[in-house]
């Protein structure tokens, strides 16, 4: 809960001070933000995970074989590590609480905001000097200090316009001045929050450098235009058209006149102003999975009473790693459930319990419609039993 979260994981800040003062407003550097953190991986067991198959990983050599600020893309051969310089590369693994539930567990600590709007964690690996240099981010992000230290540089807001380092695979900044004072060096348990657009560049001072990367998803305005458009076109009815009965005669019939531009203006405002429309759309939107693929589909429906009975036994359904709930209630019995990227609705309380941190136990049989909304959860992937996951 909120109101539960550590005044050390903020710096002796309530989350409503942070909030105010400092969410999406300024950077906030927080000394022993995890005190006696200890990273959950080792160097080698990340290295591993960018090896597998469908793990999203890059590799970034400031000095490439190819050239200055080389970036490869995984899934790597084992063999690639080896060959590796002493200094000055950087491995970037996303979403690694995707497959390991003790950096998922991370993610507990940050339970003061929407859970909706959490991303993933990423975390980089680097020997010293490694680094992906100096740039900006579009979305907040918690630095945490898993191991070893890192130098944290800091060059303020960045204009959308600022120039990039041209032809190569990376957003590097082509001028990056450090504002005075800001300039540290993180060690394990220590946290850095940047708001979107602010330019830093950090550099490991030591071997084994791990940062974990805690990101927060915020759609483009042109990326939510174009999907709620999209999401929109989908359900009106094709009469729904452009319309000018008691038009006067045009003054010239190849003039497109300021009447004409109004009733057009119109129907798109009057189409797109739909609260309810809205909310229907960005609860799909936000609880998108970051890697589709990552849902296993049933091959099979699953039989309800099968379900039921699992759940009478004693047994618990797990919602799957790297899948998202929210909800959105619709008057004070109801709501829409949203699960990656789908939404249902169904009773209020099961919603809430769905889409939160309570056990899926025997005891959600109790609301209406339960059986059936979890067996469609498991069918999505959504959910899964215990058996599923270790396999």
């Amino acid at each position: 809960m909120a109101s539960d979260t550590p005044l050390s994981l903020l710096g002796g800040l309530t989350p409503a001070e942070f909030l105010r003062d400092y969410w999406q407003r300024q950077p906030l550097l927080i000394r022993g933000a995890l005190a006696d953190f200890e990273s959950p991986l080792d160097p080698d067991e990340l290295a591993g995970l960018a090896c597998e198959e469908g793990v999203e990983a890059r590799l970034v050599e400031e000095q490439g074989p190819d050239g200055p600020w080389q970036v490869s893309h995984g899934p790597f051969d084992e063999a690639v590590f080896g060959e590796l310089p002493e200094r000055d590369w950087t491995l970037l693994v996303q979403a690694v609480d995707h497959y390991v539930p003790e950096v998922a567990e991370l993610l507990d600590h940050f339970a003061f905001l929407p859970r909706w709007r959490l991303d993933d964690v990423m975390i980089s690996y680097a020997p010293p000097g490694g680094s992906v240099g100096p740039h900006v981010d579009q979305y907040d992000v918690f630095l945490l200090q898993g191991s070893g230290r890192r130098r944290w540089q800091l060059g303020g807001k960045v204009a959308d316009d600022a120039s990039i380092i041209p032809g190569i695979d990376l957003r590097i900044l082509e001028r990056f001045e450090v504002e005075p004072g800001d300039d540290w060096v993180l060690e394990p348990g220590d946290m850095l929050y940047l708001p979107p657009g602010w330019a830093h560049h950090g550099v490991s001072q030591s071997s084994d450098c791990m940062t974990y990367s805690v990101g927060f998803r915020a759609p483009s305005a042109d990326e939510a235009i174009t999907s709620f458009a999209d999401y929109l076109g989908e359900q009106l009815p094709s009469s729904l058209r452009y319309a000018d009965a008691g038009m006067v005669p045009p003054a010239d019939p190849a003039e497109l006149d300021d009447a004409s531009l109004a009733r057009m203006r119109r129907l798109i405002l009057e189409t797109l102003d739909d609260p309810a429309q809205l909310a229907q759309w960005f609860g799909r939107v936000m609880t998108q999975p970051k890697y589709v693929d990552q849902l296993v589909v049933s091959e099979h429906p699953t039989d309800v009473d099968e379900l039921v009975a699992l759940l009478q036994e004693g047994q618990e359904l797990l919602r799957s790693p790297g899948s998202r709930f929210a909800w959105r209630a619709l008057g004070d019995e109801h709501a829409t459930l949203f699960a990656d990227g789908d939404g249902v609705v169904c009773a209020l309380p099961l919603a809430r319990a769905v889409a939160g941190e309570a056990p899926l136990d025997a005891e959600l049989l109790e609301q209406e419609g339960a059986a059936e909304l979890l067996a469609a959860l498991l069918d999505a992937g959504s959910l899964s039993w215990p058996d599923d996951e270790e396999e």
